[in-house]
């Protein structure tokens, strides 16, 4: 008999040894499946497909080495989410780390999860372990907490996305309480210790914008705050979060990023796209609950521009705002013959600017005029240049009002001007030009060599013939002064 009990408790020992050795590998469930997003695997992974196919961001010269994404519901933040996601898509990232906010828990410091599973309707992803004892310390700012995971949905709500765009992949998930500065920059330290000389490490913050009551309020909160990520300035950043002048709920996350980025050498922030819950919705309006969603990638090259082309200065709204305004002047001068009074409070929208508008009707050029040189706010310059397109170019009959509505309207807001030493500096395509010489000039926008296909020295032989009134080979005359200037370009087509 005694014998029997000695054989089973062995195997009792035995089975316990497995089922705590089993209980070791913690499985963290997900918290908001069938509500921040499809619960059904199916449905999820179409309406991942369906936000990827409708992403077009601009394509980036080198690796991402970080992206800022939103993090609310996918109905709402899910196609501002996928620009950042479509820029990642097949990469080779072995090691992701998720840095979100804590919503529900009170906390001071960092929680990382330290080793298990995550899962997702998608299935499972391993955390890299490794890595997170790396960032662990026995002091109490970067530590475990698993209560900050308990109904966090902040990381949660990237990794279906990042199940659908990379493979073979482990996650680093960290939550992020109140944290003082200094947190934020022990932990950025021990990311970059973590990351060492790996270029299969991708950073990801993720963190929703404003929240309040007002649209208006909104759309200059965020403008504000995405101008500082851009310029990679933590410090600004981390004061306006403490002063409640900036609203980003992961913005400890992005503050710690930024410091991460400039510490490896990433130095240009590229905005994606932004949102607002309002714009999604359709509810523009004081009242109106409203939460801002901006995507922003950077790159590990030192400017993530697309090539050929210089980093935009308007974002959506603007260029929506200008574009307004441009049809609106048309139309009231055709109707009444005056121009119509404006007033912007735009800060960009009222900075001197030299810009051109033009006009096509069916494909054809129907007119164009313009400023190279800034000659009063950019919005009036608008209003000015959209009328003299329709009504005072010599090369059309002006503009009648019947005609408006077949008429589309472009816009070409310039750089200031740049002396080029020799035609060499000129890159078809990004650059436009003016040619200069006595009382000659004659000036191309950039668009011109794209829409005609023609080599360099075509484009200034044609400048100088068409538009200088100068001979063909003026250009390579030593005397004749050449200015190039770059051009945002924008129409109402897109």
């Amino acid at each position: 008999m005694a014998g029997g009990n000695k054989s089973f408790l062995i195997f009792m020992f035995f089975i316990f040894s497995l089922t705590t050795a089993y209980a070791e590998v913690s499985i963290k469930e997900p918290n908001v499946a069938g509500a921040f997003y499809p619960g059904d695997p199916r449905e999820l992974s179409e309406m991942i497909d369906g936000f990827m196919a409708g992403a077009h961001p601009e394509p980036m010269k080198g690796k991402v080495f970080c992206l800022i994404l939103p993090h609310a519901g996918y109905g709402f933040s899910g196609p501002t989410a996928a620009l950042g996601y479509k820029l990642i898509k097949d990469a080779s990232y072995k090691t992701v780390v998720v840095i979100g906010t804590s919503h529900y828990y009170p906390f001071a410091g960092a929680s990382i999860y330290a080793s298990g599973i995550f899962n997702t309707p998608l299935g499972g992803i391993e955390i890299d372990s490794e890595f997170t004892e790396e960032l662990l310390d026995k002091e109490n700012d970067i530590i475990f907490e698993p209560r900050a995971f308990e109904k966090e949905h902040s990381v949660e709500v990237q990794l279906p996305f990042l199940q659908k765009c990379l493979k073979d992949f482990k996650i680093v998930p960290i939550v992020m309480g109140d944290c003082p500065l200094y947190v934020c920059e022990k932990l950025s330290e021990r990311l970059r210790k973590a990351i060492g000389a790996r270029q299969d490490v991708l950073i990801i913050v993720s963190t929703d914008m404003y929240h309040g009551y007002d649209y208006e309020e909104c759309q200059k909160m965020d403008k504000l705050t995405l101008s500082l990520i851009q310029k990679m300035d933590e410090k600004a950043l981390y004061e306006g979060l403490r002063a409640n002048e900036l609203q980003l709920c992961g913005g400890f996350g992005t503050v710690s990023a930024l410091i991460l980025s400039k510490e490896l050498g990433h130095k240009t922030v590229c905005v994606l796209g932004d949102t607002n819950s309002s714009i999604v919705t359709g509810k523009k309006m004081k009242g109106i609950w409203t939460v801002g969603y901006a995507s922003c990638a950077i790159d590990r090259e030192e400017a993530c521009l697309p090539a050929g082309r210089e980093k935009n200065m308007l974002n959506k709204e603007e260029r929506k705002k200008l574009l307004e305004i441009a049809r609106k002047s048309i139309e009231t001068y055709l109707k009444t013959g005056k121009k119509i009074e404006l007033k912007e409070k735009d800060p960009l929208l009222s900075k001197e600017n030299g810009a051109f508008v033009t006009l096509r009707m069916h494909g054809e050029l129907r007119g164009c005029i313009g400023n190279l040189v800034g000659r009063g706010p950019l919005y009036l310059t608008i209003r000015d240049m959209a009328v003299e397109a329709a009504t005072g170019d010599p090369r059309f009959t002006s503009l009648g009002p019947e005609e408006l509505n077949d008429v589309d309207i472009e816009i070409s807001v310039l750089s200031p001007l740049k002396q080029a030493s020799s035609a060499d500096e000129i890159e078809l395509g990004k650059h436009g030009v003016l040619i200069k010489k006595g009382f000659n000039s004659g000036v191309f926008l950039p668009q011109v060599a794209t829409e005609t296909g023609w080599s360099k020295e075509e484009f200034l032989t044609n400048l100088c013939v068409h538009k200088a009134g100068l001979a063909g080979d003026a250009w390579k005359d030593k005397t004749t002064e050449i200015y190039i200037f770059t051009a945002e370009i924008f129409s109402e087509k897109e």
